[in-house]
């Protein structure tokens, strides 16, 4: 089982996912334009992540806290394991089944959180790549 090695791995490679996402001259324009605030709970981490939109421009389309205390409402609300976001980010976790199945919890407006996932899939190839080459043992 591929699992984290510390808080601070997890809070990192998840950064680092996000930037990927954010800064890809595809994607990052794409999540902005959509303007789905979301709100990502990780208990076994003990991590909260607030994502929204930039409003700024320049490179950076997204912006995120680890905190609750954000400037900005979440529309969509998702808990689940460190191990199921990474399976995800692989590729490797269907969102609509891990929440039929109960992996993945969600409140809100999850119809605006599944047209998301379209968007994001060609991060799945570039965070194998990061994983392949800095975190191997977090492979699936």
């Amino acid at each position: 089982m591929a699992e984290f090695q510390s808080e601070s791995e997890f809070r990192e490679v998840m950064d680092k996912a996000f930037t990927l996402m954010s800064t890809d001259p595809e994607m990052g324009p794409k999540l902005r334009d959509a303007r789905v605030p979301q709100r990502f709970e990780f208990p076994d981490q003990e991590a909260v992540v607030n994502v929204t939109y930039g409003e700024e421009g320049g490179d950076q389309n997204l912006r995120w806290e680890w905190s609750d205390d954000v400037d900005w409402e979440p529309k969509v609300g998702m808990t689940m394991s460190s191990e199921v976001a990474n399976r995800y980010f692989q590729g490797k976790e269907n969102v609509p089944l891990a929440l039929a199945k109960r992996r993945i919890k969600s409140s809100g407006d999850i119809k605006s959180a599944l047209k998301l996932i379209p968007i994001t899939k060609p991060v799945f190839a570039m965070y194998r790549e990061m994983l392949e080459r800095d975190y191997p043992h977090l492979l699936v």
